[in-house]
């Protein structure tokens, strides 16, 4: 009897050690979205979204790795299975909800821009204007009949208007006025700012309903307790929209 309860009380123990494992995930990002996502002098993803993520996981009880994707085959390669999630500064729009679902948004929805020198007036904007591949940005671009040239990270069409490449880029206004700040005021908005997004979520496959509503959960729970916004006005100013 006293090895019988004995067995019993190990494999009790071993059963409530194995259900409080934390469950493991792969984060995928861009590396080259700043503030969003970037690689610090260690090597390792930081920014507003790795913060983010990490206390996502922390009160969802995920263990969470990340890595990061070239921005074209960012989605493809969360669908083959190379991640579980992506938090790199995407917008949800309908198209992408197509391929993805996303959890609901941890960014407010925000305007894109124009940026240009500054002094350059309105008119950069209807110039030659230089735009990151695969965004919402280009898909607006490209439908205008804009006069486009199109990079493969969000730091070509920055250079490109510094160097004289391009008139203007058309960015997310949280990475305008990081450049901004970044440049000490070579750069300043102009033309119109167009809406384009439903705010930037956590994407995630169709087939992981579960994994969805634990960010949704996590996110609505930051929302509510003030964290979150206190984090986007950390990362992007006092100004920044928040929710």
């Amino acid at each position: 009897m006293l090895k019988t309860s004995l067995s019993l009380a190990l494999l009790l123990s071993l059963s409530l050690a194995c259900s409080s494992e934390s469950e493991k995930i792969t984060i995928g990002t861009e590396g080259h979205y700043h503030p969003y996502n970037f690689i610090n002098e260690d090597g390792e993803v930081a920014g507003f979204e790795r913060e983010l993520g990490n206390e996502l996981c922390r009160r969802t009880r995920l263990e969470c790795d990340w890595v990061t994707n070239d921005w074209d085959s960012i989605i493809a390669n969360l669908n083959g299975g190379n991640y579980d999630a992506i938090m790199a500064g995407m917008s949800i729009t309908d198209e992408r909800e197509e391929l993805i679902d996303f959890s609901q948004p941890y960014v407010p929805p925000s305007p894109s821009v124009y940026l240009a020198l500054a002094g350059s007036g309105d008119e950069a904007a209807n110039g030659k204007v230089a735009v990151q591949e695969a965004t919402v940005q280009a898909d607006y671009l490209s439908e205008s009949g804009a006069s486009m040239v199109e990079y493969k990270l969000a730091e070509g069409p920055i250079t490109a208007v510094l160097n004289g490449d391009a008139d203007a880029t058309f960015v997310d206004s949280g990475l305008a006025h990081d450049k901004i700040a970044e440049t000490g005021g070579k750069l300043a908005i102009v033309g119109p700012a167009v809406s384009l997004d439903r705010g930037i979520g956590v994407g995630l496959r169709q087939d992981n309903g579960d994994l969805k509503d634990k960010f949704d959960r996590a996110i609505d729970a930051i929302k509510q307790d003030g964290f979150l916004n206190d984090l986007i006005e950390e990362w992007f100013g006092p100004d920044a929209d928040t929710f």
